[in-house]
């Protein structure tokens, strides 16, 4: 056997056996094995936190974007949704500097914490300005695989006859213009059915949900269980404003839900609508009972990866619980058993209530009325039976069972520890968690 020859370089060692093995394959070594990229992702679905309702400087909030996500991600957040009104963050948007005090205080802490290079100033008729930026250029600051994402949103804020109708579009890729309907039924229905619209072209996983349904006391059970595209609202809502727990006059969130559950499935042949816990936090200088502050309420959603996509998915079937402290670490149904498992909290206690609409209970309306401000007579949510939202059973402690029984319309539960919110969205609130409604 001859070698040919090879080219006019000195080689020793591992350079010179490579040559050898390259001129001769007959002694070439045999190869060595290269391992396999290994799974990017090998855990289970697991909960994730996140606040699907946050405003910054780019709609009515007072704080710069970076700032507001700066304090979700440091405070353990999983996701976030900026949902500006009827504006996604894009574009170039310079704001006054020196509008008022709030404004003077948050420019200066917005410095501090990104420093002078990255914050930037004009001058514009005598006037300094600083120049808000965009997601897209300032969510690399913030996004981490496994660990914070930012997910594109906006507030879909609209109205009918003076009566506040905002819903929030989760994952979209571009801002949705509200329309007009006939009625607030209407209303509710053709922008929901835009972000609908957006999701099938775009083959993003969108969600579209109701805001504050008492806000002005915008929107009544009656209506939402008529808005057939309606399948999200918000059972509670940090915004001090927003009337979670209703009056004497108006019933409360949870009794909305309560209702709007029974005749969906009850009378009108419809699915079930999912309650979500959000912020809708706007004030990020003063904290305290009355101010609209950040971490009031988030939602757990489990998913199997930290995607946009996967998230809104996550919430899209239903696969999430909704939270004002309270963390589950279980919330299952096998067969017909709901399990429920807190993840308790050293010194505090906890209570289980399983609400439920039972079969053939009395869906009859008792219209009522209220008089706004100017002495005009207005609808509200009707009164109803007690039959509807009823507690079915209480179980103390971490763990609580339930057996369904298969004459329930639907059951759904929800967790009060004896714990204070830290921040609370009223004086004398504790911890809470909200379970979605199953169907037997």
């Amino acid at each position: 056997m001859s070698l040919r020859p090879l080219a006019a370089v000195v080689l020793t060692g591992t350079a010179f056996a490579v040559a050898v093995a390259f001129q001769n394959p007959e002694i070439a070594p045999p190869p060595r094995a290269v391992p396999g990229p290994s799974p990017l992702t090998t855990q289970p679905p697991r909960y994730w936190k996140g606040n699907l309702h946050t405003h910054t400087l780019w709609s009515d909030g007072d704080d710069f974007p970076e700032m507001v996500v700066d304090w979700y991600k440091r405070n353990s957040y999983h996701f976030l949704a900026l949902t500006e009104h009827n504006v996604i963050a894009e574009g170039d948007k310079w704001v006054d500097a020196e509008a008022n005090a709030t404004r003077k205080a948050a420019v200066a802490k917005y410095v501090k914490r990104f420093g002078d290079r990255w914050a930037e100033f004009r001058t514009s008729n005598n006037k300094k300005q600083v120049r808000l930026k965009p997601l897209s250029e300032f969510r690399s600051l913030f996004d981490e695989p496994g660990t914070f994402l930012l997910v594109p949103a906006e507030e879909i804020t609209h109205g009918f006859a003076k009566r506040p109708i905002h819903m929030n579009g989760i994952n979209l890729r571009d801002p949705i213009k509200p329309i007009d309907g006939k009625d607030a039924i209407e209303t509710v229905r053709v922008n929901l059915r835009q972000v609908n619209e957006q999701r099938t072209k775009t083959s993003r996983v969108t969600v579209a949900f109701l805001n504050h349904p008492n806000f002005g006391w915008g929107v009544r059970a009656e209506e939402m269980l008529l808005a057939e595209e309606l399948k999200f609202f918000e059972v509670f809502n940090g915004h001090p404003g927003v009337r979670n727990y209703g009056d004497p006059q108006h019933a409360s969130t949870e009794r909305v839900w309560d209702i709007t559950l029974a005749l969906r499935l009850g009378k009108h042949n419809l699915p079930v609508v999912y309650g979500l816990a959000t912020d809708d936090s706007h004030g990020y200088h003063e904290y305290g009972p009355g101010k609209v502050n950040p971490g009031r309420g988030w939602v757990m959603v489990k998913a199997p990866f930290l995607t946009a996509d996967s998230v809104a998915r996550g919430i899209d079937t239903g696969d999430f619980y909704a939270s004002t402290g309270v963390v589950l670490d279980e919330v299952v149904r096998e067969g017909s058993t709901l399990k429920i498992a807190v993840r308790a909290e050293p010194g505090v206690t906890y209570r289980t209530e399983f609400v439920a609409t039972m079969k053939g209970a009395d869906l009859t309306a008792t219209p009522k009325t209220f008089k706004d401000k100017d002495g005009k007579e207005v609808p509200v949510t009707s009164d109803y039976s007690p039959e509807i939202g009823k507690v079915v059973a209480t179980v103390d402690g971490p763990n609580a069972v339930y057996a369904l029984t298969g004459k329930e319309m639907y059951v759904r539960a929800k967790v009060t520890s004896s714990k204070p919110h830290p921040n609370p969205y009223a004086k004398g609130d504790v911890e809470v968690a909200w379970t979605q409604p199953v169907v037997p």
